[in-house]
């Protein structure tokens, strides 16, 4: 959240001096609204920033001036295709490298490369080909980006699905006021729905990023 005096910005736990010379306390956020608006503290509500793996951007007074990275390869620049089949490649061959020991020991010894490690290394150079296909079928920067919204983590919090899980659960996701008004037996019983939805949600968001190649988990190596 970002704060501006004037031309000046401000921001909550820092002092501040105004155009008089008085010095304001760094706990001048707290003041009301007609206080603020008193000393001409204006809040800027900045636009969203946009995702820098696909745009050039930049802010200016909280707006957003943005423009989309080139999808394909030019001369002396490389493509976002191009920079993500990259990423795919050296993931790939991070996940690979971990049991380049069996194919070492093949060649040294004789001693056949157990069938597990065979099948899971197949699989994971088909699962590349299918992100660097999906990669490659991607039009628009659009396109691009529903691979790459669950690509980490972090794009997918298990907080976004918890409203769709309590809704399959038919259970009401309750306020930290109303949890505190909460007997002890009730608490309980709500934990219990809690960790319902939790597993609920977890099994929505892993559906939802199995749609897509690029947020799919790589093969595991089985036994």
């Amino acid at each position: 959240m970002t704060w501006k005096y004037g031309d000046k910005v401000i921001r909550p736990g820092k002092s501040w001096t105004d155009s008089n010379g008085t010095q304001h306390p760094g706990n001048w956020n707290i003041w009301s609204k007609a206080e603020k608006d008193a000393m001409n503290i204006k809040e800027i509500i900045e636009d969203p920033k946009p995702d820098s793996r696909l745009y050039f951007w930049s802010m200016s007074g909280g707006k957003v001036t943005s423009t989309a990275k080139p999808l394909d390869d030019s001369e002396g620049v490389v493509g976002l295709k191009t920079t993500l089949k990259n990423e795919v490649k050296k993931q790939q061959g991070s996940l690979l490298s971990q049991t380049d020991w069996a194919y070492i020991r093949h060649y040294d010894t004789g001693t056949d490369v157990p069938s597990n490690i065979e099948t899971w290394r197949n699989a994971i150079r088909a699962k590349a080909t299918e992100m660097e296909n999906a990669i490659d079928a991607s039009d628009d920067t659009d396109a691009i980006a529903a691979l790459l919204m669950s690509f980490d983590v972090d794009a997918n919090p298990l907080s976004k699905f918890k409203e769709a899980a309590a809704k399959t659960l038919g259970v009401t996701i309750l306020s930290i006021k109303e949890i505190e008004a909460l007997t002890p037996e009730q608490k309980t019983a709500y934990d219990s729905d809690l960790e319902k939805i939790n597993t609920e949600a977890t099994s929505k968001r892993d559906i939802e990023m199995k749609k897509y190649p690029f947020l799919s988990v790589w093969p595991e190596l089985g036994e």
